[in-house]
Formats: structure tokens, sequence, C-alpha cells
């Protein structure tokens, strides 16, 4: 089956070269020129990806991510950001706003295929990944559920894959590098700094269950793992 892929950008232009590169690469593109075209979209059927423009009219692509990660119906469904802005502080925002990638213009449709089929890949395999449960922290692998002291936990796709490395490795120091590596794939151009801006996303998740300090920093060698939160 064809996978769907949601393309929200005012710039008719682009949406067609998007499309027309999705379409040799046999997935299936669906067109939105504005929130309001991606909303009626994703209400007939939610896509497997989205592509979203930092520009629109209206809801900026920030505003879009930061609402469709709270929105049960598209928490899970990755988001890569295509914009002309890529300085480092917006492409710190833009991951911070819940996306799972970000692509600067212009790009060549080789490149934004191949992000693509990373960010899937990795999607494909969390549905794979088993149960896990470590101190008042479980994970159901099968229902793609994460639970903090048997409450629901709502995490986006990047923090559950590496909240599931984290717990599958517990009490193990890992550098930035290794992080990427890992729950990013080695295959894939990421800059260490986004280990960073995940992990404080994971955090943030974590702390209103009082078990944010499960995610330890370990000065001069990255991150740690652990069920003491002490």
């Amino acid at each position: 089956m064809q996978k769907r892929i949601l393309i929200v950008d005012d710039e008719p232009a682009i949406r067609e070269m998007v499309a027309y590169a999705l379409r040799k690469a046999d997935y299936e593109p669906v067109h939105a020129g504005d929130s309001r075209e991606a909303q009626v979209a994703i209400t007939e059927k939610v896509p497997d990806l989205i592509l979203l423009d930092w520009m629109l009219p209206g809801s900026s692509g920030l505003e879009l991510a930061r609402r469709w990660r709270k929105d049960e119906l598209t928490r899970d469904v990755p988001i890569i950001m295509l914009t002309a802005r890529g300085e480092e502080n917006d492409r710190v925002s833009g991951l911070e706003s819940g996306v799972d990638d970000y692509v600067v213009k212009p790009f060549s449709a080789r490149e934004l295929l191949a992000r693509i089929r990373a960010v899937m890949r990795r999607a494909r395999d969390d549905e794979d990944d088993g149960s896990v449960a470590v101190g008042a922290l479980r994970i159901d692998g099968g229902a793609h559920r994460v639970h903090a002291n048997e409450q629901p936990l709502h995490l986006g796709p990047t923090e559950y894959r590496l909240l599931h490395f984290f717990m599958t490795h517990a009490d193990r120091v890992y550098t930035r590098t290794q992080l990427l590596d890992h729950v990013w794939g080695g295959n894939v151009y990421v800059e260490e700094r986004t280990v960073d801006v995940h992990i404080r996303r994971l955090r943030k998740a974590l702390e209103p269950f009082s078990l944010d300090g499960m995610v330890q920093t370990v000065r001069g060698a990255g991150y740690r793992f652990s069920a003491s939160v002490g």
C-alpha cells in the first residue's frame, strides 16, 4: 500500500515539484496550501508523514506542529519541516516544536526522499519495538503507548524512540554521537545539538510525574538513563 504524504506549503510550484518526486518514488502525495486545507486533509485520512512549510498564511508551521503534537489523531505522525530558515536557532526552534527532521530550502528531490525514507524507517521500527518497564515508566510496544506512574504519557515519535532506547539500555552512558547512531540512524545527517533538544523535550514530558531525573547528564561524557531519580 502506498504511503500517504501530506505536503503543506503555500507555494503551488513547490507543492507540484515535491508531489512529482513523491509519485516517482511510489508515494501518494496530498496537497494543502494553508492550515485549514491541511486540517481538512488530515480529517479525511491521517497521512503517514507530513511535509510542513515553516512560513504559512494564518497559522505558521511551528504553530501547526505544536498543535498536531497535542492532538491524539496526529501526535504519532512524523513531521519534516521544509524552510528557507537555516540558522541554528531556527533549526532548534523547529525541532522544539515537535518536528522529526528539518530540511532547508533549496533542497534536491534526492535529499528530501532520503530524509523521508529515514523518518519512515524509524517510524516502522517503532512499531516493531517490544514492551519494556523501568521503575515507574512502562512502554507497551504493541500499542505504542507510554505510561508513567500508570498514567498515560504523551510523547512525540522521536522522544518515544529516545525513551525506548534509554529504557532498554539503562544505567549506561551514551555520547551524543552514539545516541544519534542508535536513535536516528548512523546514515542520517543530524547535528549533535539535536540530541540536546530532544533530551529537553523528553525531560519536560517526564517532569509532571517527577521522573525527569531519570534522564541524567554525565558531565563531559553524555547522557545516562537510570531508574534512580535521585
